[in-house]
């Protein structure tokens, strides 16, 4: 059993230890972003809007700059590992704060990593039928990153460096392979249609906006990164810019190769791309970036998720188990397990099932921009409340990026869903999962916590502190 110990509020001899650098910050940027989901929904995006794919493309990265400068802002300024709710606590209350972390987060681990690891499992059993019995894939990668996440942050930071190179390289290596050995050429892929303003196009910006979520899992590392004012901002912006053009170049030569008819329509259209560029070594490649992607995604959400918990748990808004901390690694073990249980939970409802992965996908993304709808408010309100507060990054031409970022956020929410009879599912799980969590929060904070809704905390962050305004 995991000898354990009762956390207090982290200090360098007993807390989180300090060992990440920009490196590893970067890896788990990009190595969150690039899944196994997003290497499904890029080539369905462009199959749906040819060419034109790269305007939603384009304001889905935009929109994520936006995140990435006020998750910057707020980290910095609130340099704890409960990253959302430990910002929304001091900017609008408990309830928003929980509310928050728990749908963007929580529930995105629920939805999003099973739905990774169900495409895993899916992508093995099409390349090697009747191998390995179905889930035994999906369950073993879980249990094998929860054991070594359980090892320690270092370890973590290792194993996601190779990983995310890999994983890059592996995406690199069908763009760059398609561009080179296509038979067609750019204007076979514009032939196919090019429509840059329409409906087509711009509708799927929630599905492009899939591409660059969660560049901001950095955060809830800070208490355990070295330089963190600025490593913390570069990572993310970095790491997003490195996507964009890896995203791009990977759907371009999917069209130089591919009728668009068939990305938009084939349920698992990476195993179509590597398959028509490689032939049958094709689907070797193809299985080693979606374990790679699959693992690097894994891995970065059993470090930061945690650790939202642990800091959450630190501010009374969650139960003090997650507090604990193995005495050797100085890991929130406790929390380590939660995330790993919550993420196995839909694996074995829903079993192999293709068609649930979009469903998962779709509505994890659902949640997920209501979080970052919740940070930009975090950064307008603390703006306003402590403008003389410390910040050691500060949002460029505030408050600009959030008021872009409140409204495409918004815009991708009403387009959450590519296909009208997708819609009431999508939003029917999401808003069944958003209620429970809303009912939760309330009487956590009510009757647990007692105290009011929206009565934001007072802002001590040492030198950081500041008289309240207004």
């Amino acid at each position: 059993m995991n000898a354990s110990v009762m956390a207090a509020t982290p200090q360098p001899a007993g807390g989180l230890r300090r060992v990440l650098g920009l490196g590893a910050l970067l890896s788990v940027a990009i190595g969150l972003v690039v899944s196994q989901g997003v290497m499904v929904m890029m080539l369905q995006g462009a199959g749906m809007a040819g060419l034109g794919f790269i305007i939603p493309l384009g304001i889905a990265y935009v929109l994520a700059l936006t995140y990435a400068m006020s998750f910057s802002e707020l980290a910095l300024m609130v340099p704890r590992a409960g990253s959302l709710s430990s910002y929304t606590e001091v900017a609008i209350g408990h309830f928003p704060a929980i509310l928050a972390t728990f749908s963007g987060y929580m529930v995105v681990a629920m939805f999003a990593l099973s739905a990774e690891l169900l495409l895993l499992d899916l992508i093995i059993g099409k390349v090697y039928p009747g191998v390995l019995p179905p889930m035994v894939v999906a369950g073993g990668m879980l249990a094998l990153f929860t054991g070594l996440n359980l090892l320690g942050i270092d370890v973590f930071a290792k194993l996601q460096t190779v990983l995310a190179l890999v994983m890059v390289a592996m995406l690199l290596a069908l763009g760059v392979g398609a561009l080179g050995h296509a038979e067609g050429s750019l204007q076979t892929a514009l032939d196919q249609g090019w429509n840059p303003l329409g409906a087509g196009a711009l509708t799927l910006a929630a599905m492009a906006i899939w591409g660059f979520v969660g560049a901001e899992f950095v955060c809830p590392l800070v208490e355990e990164t070295k330089r963190p004012e600025r490593n913390i901002p570069r990572s993310m912006m970095l790491g997003l810019s490195i996507i964009f053009g890896v995203i791009v170049l990977y759907c371009l030569g999917a069209l130089l190769l591919i009728p668009r008819e068939q990305l938009a329509s084939d349920p698992l259209p990476h195993f179509l791309y590597a398959t028509t560029l490689f032939g049958e070594g094709g689907k070797a490649l193809l299985v080693a970036a979606s374990v790679t992607a699959t693992a690097s995604t894994v891995n970065s959400s059993l470090a930061a998720l945690p650790r939202m918990l642990y800091g959450m748990a630190e501010n009374g808004q969650a139960f003090p188990q997650f507090k604990r901390l193995s005495v050797r690694t100085r890991t929130p073990w406790v929390a380590v397990l939660f995330i790993a249980a919550i993420t196995g939970l839909p694996i074995l409802i829903l079993g192999q099932n293709p068609e649930a992965v979009s469903l998962l996908l779709l509505a994890a993304a659902l949640a997920w921009l209501l979080a970052y709808i919740v940070v930009h408010i975090d950064v307008i309100a603390l703006r306003r409340r402590y403008p003389h507060a410390k910040r050691p990054f500060r949002t460029p031409f505030y408050p600009l990026p959030q008021i872009v970022g409140i409204a495409g956020m918004l815009f991708a929410i009403w387009h959450a869903s590519p296909a009208p009879e997708m819609t009431a599912k999508i939003f029917g799980t999401a808003g069944v999962v958003l209620g429970v969590i809303s009912l939760i929060a309330v009487l956590w904070v009510k009757l647990v916590m007692k105290k009011p809704l929206f009565r934001p905390e007072p802002l001590v962050v040492g030198e950081a502190a500041a008289s309240e305004v207004g």
